[in-house]
């Protein structure tokens, strides 16, 4: 048995890409590799004389070489500049400060714990699913609490334990985008944007407001929520069969399971008021003078400030205050439930746990060090603009439909992913030339955003290179001992084929109503054209 085993998943395309995968090096040396090969085309541009008229300026853009005197100046004599001014950089390093004070004193652990425990059994799938697209808020949480967890509610309700896995996945990890309000995520994916929006020079009035996809991650939770329950129920369930425990399973569950303590139950309602106190502190800096006797509203332009301005414009405070609210949010829930539930004694844990989080972006900083520096020499280079000119110009050549033109860009995000697991890895390789491209094509930074969102998820759970792929297979094995990595592939390809597509054909719908993505976000943008 052993040798057919190996003999059937060292074979076939699955196999092919964990053997292809597997060779890539860390993200972080790819993106030295990149850079090296980045001077290289440079210099080849340059010496050939590349360039491309600016869109809206009528001013010739000339391809630069990274190895010329002032790019190589600016490399050494600004390397901290480069480092902390990427944009990615402070908006994650704020939001993880008062995440990860949610994530350690367990707030995360016990309401996902508490929301599934008390779903009814015959909306046990959809539950699941929804509770874990939810949980993508709660960074690593979702995987480690939720998706075993997900097993064993379904195993206490008498069905396949795997299936409750498959379905737990699906949501966390492929409905990674798809959400009721943006998070960690959306602040990560816009400062990467706004890299790219800053360094095209092509003026269009956006600015990064972590609601701009807000409407479209509503419908993709919308439109992934029956897609998954259907999938678990009618797909992958029936072809697992019935599940028939053994007396080994009984003692391996762990304690996910187990009841909320009085003190986690009390820690809830507490988290519950902070949240709550937090949001109507954040709407009372925004609309405060609406209130009799009240003329103090900073977090939006009022009077003579706001003369002229549409109403998303003078929201833009607001929208741009939301990165530290949610840093404040996740701060106060994580300290009020702590504090009940007896995991936060005093100042002392609250700051703990605050720096234990920074300790976990370690990697994090490594990588975006590397794809900061990568970045800024593309941009100096002039290879990214260029780039957009001069593929806008063959896209408009093809005379596609801008639906289908998005289409094909969430079809080559979603094959990317298979190589590189790292979605910040993977925005930052391609924004510097999505995000003005489509621009130079009548669609916003918001809208290149949205696109390759929906194929990096819908792929997450089909590649190995996703870091949480084996933990995932360590969950299934619990239950299922000879449970292998084409096994777990298997079964989730229904789910990721059918997201793909459902997603594709969400964005060319969106894109053919040009409905805006989020408040003040819309999809089409006028470009000002040379005169």
């Amino acid at each position: 048995m052993a040798d057919v085993k190996t003999q059937t998943t060292n074979k076939g395309f699955l196999a092919w890409v964990e053997r292809t995968g597997n060779k890539l090096p860390d993200p972080v040396f790819i993106f030295f590799y990149l850079s090296i090969l980045l001077i290289i085309i440079s210099v080849v541009c340059w010496l050939l004389g590349l360039s491309a008229m600016h869109p809206t300026t009528g001013e010739v853009i000339k391809s630069e070489s990274v190895l010329s005197s002032e790019n190589i100046r600016k490399l050494w004599t600004e390397m901290p500049k480069t480092f902390t001014h990427f944009h990615p950089l402070g908006y994650v390093l704020v939001v993880m400060l008062g995440a990860g004070v949610a994530e350690r004193s367990g707030l995360f652990a016990s309401a996902i714990r508490a929301a599934l425990r008390n779903s009814p059994k015959a909306l046990l799938t959809p539950m699941v699913a929804l509770i874990a697209m939810l949980s993508n808020h709660a960074a690593d949480a979702g995987y480690v609490v939720m998706i075993p967890l997900a097993a064993i509610i379904f195993a206490s309700a008498g069905r396949h334990p795997l299936a409750g896995i498959a379905c737990g996945f699906a949501g966390v990890s492929g409905g990674f985008s798809a959400n009721i309000f943006p998070g960690q995520l959306d602040a990560l994916l816009f400062g990467i944007t706004e890299a790219g929006y800053d360094a095209s020079s092509i003026d269009v009035g956006w600015s990064m407001n972590i609601m701009g996809n807000a409407y479209f991650i509503v419908a993709l939770m919308f439109l992934y929520l029956p897609l998954i329950w259907w999938v678990t129920d009618k797909v992958v369930e029936p072809r697992l069969g019935k599940w028939v425990p053994d007396d080994r399973q009984a003692s391996e569950y762990g304690d996910e399971d187990k009841p909320l303590t009085s003190g986690q139950q009390k820690g809830l309602k507490h988290a519950g008021l902070a949240v709550l106190g937090v949001c109507l502190f954040w709407l009372f800096m925004a609309y405060g003078h609406n209130l009799p006797g009240v003329s103090w509203s900073p977090l939006q332009y009022i009077g003579d400030e706001a003369k002229g301005m549409e109403w998303y414009t003078a929201l833009g405070p607001f929208f741009k205050s939301l990165v530290a609210g949610f840093m404040i949010l996740f701060l106060a829930a994580g300290w009020f439930y702590g504090k009940a539930a007896g995991s936060i004694t005093d100042h002392r844990d609250l700051v703990g746990m605050m720096s234990e989080s920074m300790k976990d972006m370690a990697y994090y900083l490594v990588l975006a060090f590397a794809a900061a520096h990568f970045v800024a020499m593309f941009n100096w280079s002039n290879l990214g603009l260029i780039s957009a000119v001069h593929g806008a110009n063959g896209i408009a050549a093809t005379k596609l439909p801008l639906p289908i033109v998005l289409g094909l860009i969430v079809l080559l995000s979603a094959v990317l992913n298979l190589f590189i697991g790292s979605a910040s890895a993977k925005w930052a390789l391609l924004a510097p030339v999505f995000v003005p491209m489509l621009m130079l094509l009548g669609i916003s930074p918001d809208g290149a955003t949205a696109a390759y969102r929906v194929g990096d998820g819908a792929t997450n759970i089909i590649t190995p290179l996703m870091v949480y792929f084996p933990l995932i297979l360590v969950f299934a094995q619990r239950w299922q001992k000879n449970f292998g990595l084409g096994s777990l592939t298997a079964i989730m390809i229904p789910y990721s084929i059918w997201m793909l597509i459902s997603g594709v054909i969400l964005m060319m719908i969106w894109v053919f109503l040009g409905l805006d993505l989020g408040p003040g976000a819309p999809m089409a943008i006028d470009i000002p054209t040379a005169s």
